[in-house]
């Protein structure tokens, strides 16, 4: 072997042994199956709309769907939020109808049906709000890694820290990712277009 061609056989000889390496790290480890998934975001529920009527993650399926939690006494976060995605519909024209937009409340004590329904008549019509007892909010604020806190006030009553984030769900009911509400309605409209 001449001089050389020995460092290009060294070198080969390296990185075949290194591949075998990994590859026999890779089979010890289980493969692909060990290998950390992203968290899942979603799941079932059973909330009531602002009509009374009930209310699941399979009734969502079929359409992308955007999620909003907050509560009807927010000050200023969730209002804004609402209109802006009711301005995302707005500009859907009437590709609004192929989308699910849903204000799930995380504030059982105080954000009943009626509330919500009230509440709700300032925002576009194709906004439906959702509430449930203690028990299911908390269980739908868990499934969908919601932050949501309980804060006393000074006069006695209490304010809700929470999320503020709009998740985009396709038409499977899987998480996609959080929806861009900082730009033209138009420009939002046209992306949601493309999960239909």
């Amino acid at each position: 072997m001449s001089s050389a061609a020995r460092p290009l056989v060294i070198a080969t000889a390296f990185a075949a042994s290194l591949v075998l390496g990994l590859l026999i790290m890779f089979w010890a480890m289980g493969g692909v199956s060990k290998v950390a998934q992203p968290a899942a975001i979603g799941g079932p529920f059973q909330l009531t709309d602002q009509n009374g009527k009930a209310v699941t993650d399979k009734s969502l399926k079929g359409k992308p769907t955007l999620i909003f939690f907050g509560y009807t006494h927010c000050p200023d976060v969730c209002p804004t939020s609402l209109f802006e995605i009711s301005e995302v519909l707005r500009a859907m024209g009437k590709d609004a109808d192929k989308v699910n937009a849903v204000f799930i409340s995380v504030d059982p004590e105080r954000d009943t049906p009626a509330t919500m329904k009230d509440y709700l008549s300032s925002f576009d019509p194709h906004l439906a709000g959702l509430s449930g007892d203690p028990a299911e909010t908390a269980k739908v604020i868990t499934s969908y890694r919601v932050y949501a806190k309980k804060v006393p006030t000074k006069d006695g009553d209490y304010t809700m820290d929470h999320t503020a984030l709009i998740y985009l769900m396709d038409r499977d009911g899987r998480f996609v990712s959080p929806f861009n509400l900082k730009r033209t309605p138009e420009e939002a409209a046209t992306d949601l277009k493309r999960y239909l």
